[in-house]
């Protein structure tokens, strides 16, 4: 259960390690490098004058910041240091204690050492009240760590701005979809939990909530730009309440624990609406619930914004340019298939164009095109609703994925009678989308009339800007055909912008395979993937590989995330 890693405290002390007594603060400040000895004196000089303590006098002239005086009372006390401004807050430790309390007590908990014992951010070490009144309000014991007050109140600040972020949605487009978020008295600590983890997913643009079942406990983990972290641990007391809160949002069976059931909530966040897909899964240990976060008032981006390089970019919008034929999206769950769809309706949308899609879920709503959202409850599924679409006289149609046989014959059937048609297909790379058909049941002369190209896709995490540093590596390691010896490159490194992770923001690694006249001859010959791969990459395709491997060289990614999103 324990939320605190080592590196996680600062070394200003270790536990139970006491300084020499009565060791003045200007001593360890000047013993920790944080100012001069003639600073120090300077500021001793001033509070004696003004009766203020020497720290805030240094603190109020910037001869140290408020983290490296509340470091050096660390030490003084033989107690840990948090500095706030980089610390991982566990939320769930966090909201034990309301807000008004934690303002009040100038005391929030920050994590779990262990599954009795909190980890307590405290202004003032000596305020043992603090510390009682903390572990009276929440049946732990406390360990208290120092923090600068004023990363106190930036904490309690914004955790009041979380308990307030969410709320249910107001104008209800199907009242058994739409939450009630309205407390009551018994409920109401799971409640505040489970909304202040929701406004901090959806502050940290998480694309999923995972909670998960963990020796009783419930350990919350989001997925930020591709990537699984930890953020919070759900005590046992609560793991109970937290999954029974989500189901009753989801509008699920609270009784059923041994089947997976799926739901949608609908909620504001900061004025946003906000569409959470939840899945159930019984696992050995408890439910285990994943939330999947679409933010209905995101704006798609277009062709030019999504990271294709113009050769690719011209490839795409030449295939977009046809009146009729297919365009496939293909890659894995997460690797931004829709974004590059509606990245295309956004290139082609005019007045003169009836647009029409189905998707499960609609992730991006766009004025001036006809969206239907799949339910299977009422029937309502892709092959149901492609059919009637076909008889709503559209130009362009978008299939948000061809998930079997009935669904791909009825948008290649489309594609060969006049209509331009999107859709997504989940293969691992171009020419294997080719081959994936076939295997679907789709006859191999309608697959090679059909499709007109093929954009494979993965999302890398983007290398942060602000702390990036340069590397040398062989050039072979980039591209066998590099005359130098050595190529300038760029790896992760990790600061307060980034979270520690080196990296901010994703960047998209594509693999665009016009399909010529002679694919389609190996096509109706149904001949092998790695065929057909070898005569696009003469014809000028670049594999995902390669891609990443031009954009490592920009700067743009690194080595270890392109080989970890191609496997490669």
């Amino acid at each position: 259960m324990s939320n605190v890693a080592s590196s996680s405290l600062s070394p200003a002390s270790a536990p139970g390690v006491t300084t020499r007594p009565g060791k003045l603060i200007g001593e360890i400040i000047v013993e920790l490098g944080f100012a001069t000895p003639e600073q120090v004196e300077r500021a001793v000089a001033t509070a004696r004058e003004t009766g203020r303590p020497t720290g805030s006098v240094l603190v109020g002239d910037r001869s140290i910041t408020a983290d490296e005086l509340a470091e050096a009372v660390a030490r003084r006390f033989g107690m840990d240091h948090v500095d706030l401004s980089e610390y991982q807050v566990d939320m769930a430790a966090a909201n034990l204690v309301t807000p008004m309390a934690a303002k009040r007590l100038q005391a929030v908990p920050v994590g779990f050492i262990d599954k009795s014992t909190l980890l307590v951010a405290v202004a003032d070490p000596a305020n043992v009240l603090a510390v009682d009144d903390i572990a009276m309000l929440t049946g732990y014991s406390v360990r208290p760590a120092v923090a600068a007050g004023e990363g106190i109140a930036s904490l309690v600040t914004r955790l009041n701005r979380l308990d307030d972020a969410v709320h249910e949605v107001e104008e209800e487009p199907e009242v058994e979809e739409v939450t009630d978020l309205r407390e009551s008295a018994e409920d109401a600590p799971v409640i505040k939990l489970v909304n202040s983890l929701v406004a901090q997913a959806v502050e940290q643009q998480a694309s999923d909530i995972h909670f998960e079942p963990q020796e009783g406990d419930l350990v919350v983990r989001f997925r930020i730009d591709g990537v699984l972290v930890d953020s919070a641990t759900v005590p046992k007391r609560l793991a109970l309440g937290v999954v029974s809160r989500l189901k009753v949002m989801a509008d699920l069976d609270i009784a059923q624990k041994f089947m997976p059931q799926d739901g949608r909530i609908g909620l504001t966040v900061e004025d946003r609406q906000v569409d959470l897909r939840v899945v159930t899964l019984p696992l050995v240990h408890g439910e285990s619930v994943v939330l999947r976060i679409l933010d209905q008032g995101a704006v798609p981006m277009g062709i030019d914004e999504l990271g294709l390089r113009d050769e690719e970019r011209v490839r795409v919008q030449a295939a977009l340019g046809r009146s009729h034929g297919a365009v496939l999206a293909t890659g894995p769950t997460g690797s931004g298939k829709s974004t590059t769809l509606a990245a295309a309706l956004m290139q082609i949308r005019t007045r003169e164009k009836s647009i029409l899609t189905i998707e499960d879920p609609v992730e991006y709503q766009v004025e001036g095109i006809k969206q239907v959202q799949v339910n299977e409850r009422t029937g309502l599924t892709f092959a149901t609703g492609l059919r009637s679409m076909m008889r709503a006289d559209p130009d362009v149609i978008m299939v948000g994925e061809i998930r079997d046989t009935e669904s791909a014959l009825i948008g290649i059937e489309a594609a060969l009678t006049g209509h331009l048609v999107l859709s997504s297909l989940h293969t691992n790379d171009a020419p294997s989308s080719l081959t994936r058909l076939l295997e679907m049941g789709v006859e191999p002369f309608l697959v090679a009339s059909s499709i007109e190209c093929v954009v494979a896709q993965r999302l890398a995490r983007r290398l942060c800007r602000g702390c990036r540093r340069e590397s040398s590596v062989p050039a072979a390691a980039l591209d066998d055909g590099m005359v130098a010896d050595s190529v300038t490159v760029f790896e992760p490194v990790g600061c307060t912008r980034c979270a520690g992770t080196g990296y901010r923001g994703r960047i998209g690694l594509f693999e665009v395979m016009t399909v010529s006249d002679e694919i389609r001859a190996l096509v109706v010959e149904r001949a092998s993937a790695d065929r057909i791969a070898a005569v696009a990459a003469e014809q000028g395709m670049r594999t995902l590989r390669g891609d990443g491997m031009a954009k490592v060289a920009s700067g743009e990614t690194s080595l270890a995330e392109v080989a970890r999103v191609t496997g490669t």
